[in-house]
């Protein structure tokens, strides 16, 4: 499948860890997107191994499994895989396509490149990550148990 340039940017606009770029640190992750055609039953992630690229389905479908059981079902717009164009840490589940499947992958060695020259990038990124966080806290931790001090230097 052609995928063309505004078709991978609006992809990659939809990856939560990418809302804050700007159309031009988009397009610049677009260009070192490649678009890949694949079978069914083709292995994308193994958990336990560690990974290298990020990957958004455009078409098909792919199955999640996390210790033999299956965690969930990605079609077209979804995205996993974006921790490791940030950390060299074992994938967390095993995906696999379960029919004929279109991806837009991201290599971590290309996306530093862009980072490195579009500092921009990285600095949203931490945006999103630290909101998250905070969401998460807000969500999970009680509020009595939260330590806040002002004595910190």
């Amino acid at each position: 499948m052609k995928l063309k340039r505004n078709a991978q940017i609006e992809l990659l606009r939809n990856v939560w860890l990418f809302e804050r770029c700007s159309k031009k640190e988009l397009e610049a992750i677009a260009k070192v997107a490649t678009p890949l055609d694949l079978p069914a039953d083709k292995l994308l992630t193994a958990q336990g191994q560690k990974g290298s690229e990020f990957f958004v389905l455009v078409s098909g479908k792919a199955k999640a499994v996390r210790e033999g059981v299956e965690i969930g079902t990605l079609g077209p717009g979804s995205f996993f895989g974006e921790m490791s164009l940030l950390e060299d840490l074992p994938r967390v589940a095993t995906v696999t396509t379960s029919e004929p499947t279109t991806v837009l992958v991201v290599h971590a060695r290309d996306f530093n490149r862009v980072v490195t020259t579009m500092p921009s990038v990285d600095r949203k990124m931490l945006m999103v990550l630290a909101r998250r966080l905070r969401e998460i806290e807000d969500r999970y931790v009680p509020a009595a148990d939260r330590v806040i001090s002002s004595n910190i230097t």
